[in-house]
């Protein structure tokens, strides 16, 4: 067996002829991008493998990916289905699929095995005040008891979520900072799905190693349920939450249906500051009802909490992004605005019912992506775009030294990413 990641290194071409099965991990649009750009390339070198593709973007795409030439498409709890495919295979049965499409099993997990993987210096690292520490990634559970209506976990999961054993995620963790990692980012949809699970899993990682740090993800919705739990994550090694903010406007938010409010936000901000934890808000700035007025609230916002340095600019910059099984289909004024679901870019494409919004939000794309190359920073691109944007001044406070310390992955990583130009290279 063959580990490959299309992400970090090259298509081993000699692998691929000698294959009987070829599977591809599909765990959001960046990964299935690259593998359908590797698929035609399999398919010339041994147009005999079986092919498979597993993880959640699977069978969002399973038309797609069918038509392209895979034989198999696994999501959810895939790994039980994966090994009975290749057993199958193995015995020489039958290529028809007869694993279920989507399986949410309870599974019992090994220990990943990370020996075929390029090394932990290959990827992403924590910034801090200057220094470097290499990141590692692991998952303390999967899928989310929340049924946000844009979310690609929503149409697989469907409001179920499933904890890997404590065991297996510590076991993971320590074979990895015995490679060198010195942080850990917990990948978990919403690390507080399971509070009591999550809560055990970082007080044991900081009994056993005192000195690494970490960093979760969490729905502003559990923030504010589980305040009292906001000290133990700042105790136990926690640097900074990803929150899935998206608006600061209730209307959209109630659109979305997040579960929280601009309120709640506000409150939840008050909270990480009272305990000196670093909030990392995400956003989707442009939706269908998305006003100029209502991003340069946004922008606001953000200057008025002192969040600038806390969101990287890209989040300032995203769209809508509306993928097949999506729940934003439930809504009438979304099933007018849409066109057909477009196969090769894995969405379904919409416009704006106002042009200029959609012009605002290709210029803040050039003008973040444009300045994230020449290397600015944080502050000075959010000051690029309030002047692009707005039509008033920056606050009087804006120019106050940068804040250093707010910790952040060199490798600034969104759901609805495409492939850099770096990772096509590979395939």
């Amino acid at each position: 067996m063959r580990c490959v990641d299309l992400a970090v290194c090259g298509l081993p071409a000699q692998a691929v002829r000698e294959a009987d099965l070829v599977a591809f991990y599909l765990p959001m649009h960046t990964a299935t991008r690259l593998a359908v750009r590797a698929i035609e390339k399999i398919k010339q070198l041994n147009p005999q493998a079986h092919l498979c593709c597993y993880g959640l973007y699977a069978p969002l795409n399973d038309s797609y990916l069918r038509k392209i030439g895979v034989a198999t498409v696994l999501g959810g709890e895939f790994e039980a289905a994966l090994t009975a495919l290749a057993a199958r295979l193995s015995n020489g049965d039958s290529a028809e699929q007869k694993e279920p499409l989507i399986s949410l099993e309870r599974l019992k997990f090994m220990t990943p095995d990370r020996a075929g993987l390029p090394a932990i210096q290959r990827y992403g690292r924590l910034r801090v005040n200057g220094d470097e520490k290499l990141a590692a990634y692991t998952e303390a559970s999967r899928g989310c008891k929340h049924l946000c209506r844009h979310c690609p976990i929503v149409p697989v999961y469907a409001g179920a979520f499933r904890v890997v054993q404590q065991d297996v995620v510590l076991d993971d963790i320590r074979q990895q900072i015995a490679a060198g990692a010195a942080h850990i980012t917990f990948g978990d949809p919403d690390f507080f799905n399971g509070p009591t699970h999550a809560i055990r899993i970082v007080e044991a990682l900081h009994r056993v190693f005192p000195g690494v740090t970490y960093d979760v993800t969490i729905k502003i919705e559990h923030l504010r349920k589980h305040r009292e739990l906001l000290p133990v994550l700042r105790q136990t090694g926690c640097l900074f939450v990803t929150s899935a903010v998206e608006s600061v406007d209730d209307r959209v938010l109630e659109k979305l249906d997040k579960g929280h409010t601009r309120a709640d936000f506000y409150e939840v901000a008050a909270a990480f500051r009272e305990v000196d934890l670093t909030l990392a808000p995400t956003f989707i700035p442009f939706t269908p009802w998305t006003t100029r007025d209502g991003f340069c609230d946004l922008l606001r916002v953000m200057a008025a909490l002192d969040l600038v340095e806390n969101v990287a600019p890209v989040q300032l910059a995203l769209r809508l992004l509306i993928p097949a099984g999506s729940r934003m289909l439930e809504l009438d004024e979304i099933r007018a605005i849409v066109s057909d679901y477009d196969e090769a870019a894995l969405l379904y494409r919409w416009r704006h019912q106002d042009p200029g919004i959609d012009d605002l939000a290709a210029q803040v794309f050039r003008l973040v992506d444009e300045a994230q190359k020449a290397g600015r920073s944080r502050r000075e691109i959010f000051s690029e775009v309030w002047q692009l944007a707005q039509h008033e001044p920056l606050p009087k406070n804006f120019d106050r030294p940068a804040r250093a310390a707010i910790p952040q992955m060199s490798e600034p990583w969104y759901c609805c990413a495409e492939p850099s130009q770096e990772q096509l290279a590979f395939v």
